[in-house]
């Protein structure tokens, strides 16, 4: 499948709206918690094996992002949410069958596996062509497409909620609302396939400069240079805190109050939950906008340094105001956001466009090791203090401790991020021969 090539009077503008579309769906993986209580009722689920397809969904996503990204470079963003759109929609419709004959592995083999693949590669599927696109600002081009991501769940979450709703929380009942997101997802998707163009030559508007110039690394030479592995440990704590907070919400806030006279109600507790993935939302397009203005590592000092301040509040006054704790707690999820959608812009700094999607998606294990890690050391740690008769606010403060010290050790490896060797640059002679292999199959 060739990459389609923007025709002479091509807007730009109209390639975010086609990273929405794809972004905007698989985004409903926030949302996976809608379906926790009635599979835990119908199939007679714990709470550990009802988030297993969430879990494994976020694994695949790292893994398929990281091996398929340079397919994804190669074939371009046609192909990618293409494949995107069929393992995405087929996983619900592979998990529909699972609810049906109620079999929970299909289910986990369907959503987590086979969705998962379609959340990698369509994660990534937009973002070197946005940034071709938009030289000029690709933090706001790669935050409006990533934006959808985290926005996916306020569409998603009342949407499964009303179907669940109408169509039963029994077995049948999930199935079908399994099946009705499947095929809604695929046409939402398809509309992407169809609208997303590539840069015709080398300069996709005037003021662009042209992708093969100044610094450019290959995906190989690029996971071999100190500046990778820094950036990997950047993205591996912001999205560690940020997730440790969004996966248990609803009962953190819940046990922080809990002890006081304004108990948080699970009504109260749900509208919280939708704070947040707004707060998620609006950072991915807000914070990554403004590193095109004050550059990408000094946004990062924001995100990690006034991250820990954020969960020091939390932990020292969280649990004596609440206005104080949602702020803080918002803030935070703004850097969460913020930071996957500013990274796709710092990596193209660092290593130029040549291959940006498939260096993303190689960096994107650290999302699959932060998706594991954040909730664990949420999880285990209110675990064992609940076992040792603590309760409020006392469940989360050895975590949120812990959480300041990964924050610290993301900032620090931001600080040592320098530019690129030479050793690793691609000579000037065979960016220009890639540049045109790669132009030739777009012409033909």
């Amino acid at each position: 499948m060739s990459p389609p090539v923007a025709p002479a009077g091509w807007s730009r503008w109209l390639v975010p709206p086609a990273a929405l579309s794809v972004h905007l769906s698989i985004g409903q993986a926030y949302a996976w918690s809608v379906f926790k209580p009635p599979l835990e009722s119908a199939l007679g689920l714990s709470g550990t094996q009802s988030a297993l397809p969430f879990q494994l969904g976020i694994v695949m996503l790292g893994l398929s992002a990281a091996f398929g990204g340079t397919l994804v470079e190669r074939k371009g963003p046609r192909w990618a949410m293409t494949v995107a759109l069929v393992c995405f929609s087929s996983g619900f419709l592979i998990s529909a069958l699972g609810a049906a004959s109620e079999q929970y592995w299909l289910i986990v083999l369907g959503y987590g596996f086979v969705g998962g693949i379609g959340l990698g590669i369509g994660y990534i599927s937009p973002v070197s062509t946005l940034i071709k696109w938009f030289p000029d600002r690709p933090g706001m081009a790669t935050g409006i497409a990533i934006m959808g991501f985290g926005g996916g769940a306020l569409i998603a979450s009342p949407w499964s909620a009303q179907m669940l709703e109408s169509f039963g929380a029994d077995s049948s009942g999930i199935a079908l609302a399994f099946l009705v997101h499947g095929l809604s997802y695929a046409v939402f998707m398809l509309l992407g396939v169809l609208l997303v163009r590539v840069p015709r030559g080398e300069k996709p508007v005037k003021s662009a400069p042209s992708v093969v110039e100044g610094v450019q690394v290959s995906a190989r030479s690029a996971v071999r240079t100190p500046q990778f592995w820094c950036l990997w440990v950047v993205l591996c704590m912001n999205v560690t805190a940020g997730i440790g907070i969004l996966e248990k919400a609803a009962p953190m806030i819940t046990d922080f109050f809990a002890d006081t006279s304004t108990p948080v109600s699970v009504t109260a507790a749900a509208g919280f939950v939708a704070l947040l993935s707004a707060a998620n939302m609006a950072g991915r397009i807000g914070w990554s906008s403004t590193s095109d203005l004050i550059g990408r590592k000094n946004i990062y000092r924001v995100y990690l340094g006034v991250g820990a301040l954020m969960y020091a509040l939390i932990a020292l006054l969280g649990d004596s105001s609440k206005p104080l704790f949602i702020l803080c707690a918002l803030v935070i999820l703004s850097f969460y956001g913020g930071g996957f959608a500013t990274i796709p812009a710092y990596l193209k700094d660092l290593f130029g466009t040549y291959q940006v999607g498939a260096i993303h998606g190689r960096l994107l294990t650290a999302w699959s090791t932060a998706g594991v890690l954040g909730p664990l050391i949420v999880n285990w740690i209110a675990d064992r203090q609940e076992e040792a008769g603590k309760h409020g606010s006392a469940l989360y403060g050895l975590s949120f401790v812990i959480m300041i010290g990964l924050l610290v050790i993301g900032f620090v490896a931001n600080e040592l991020v320098r530019p690129v060797h030479a050793r690793h640059h691609i000579p000037a002679p065979r960016k220009a021969a890639d540049a045109g292999q790669r132009q030739q199959p777009e012409s033909a």
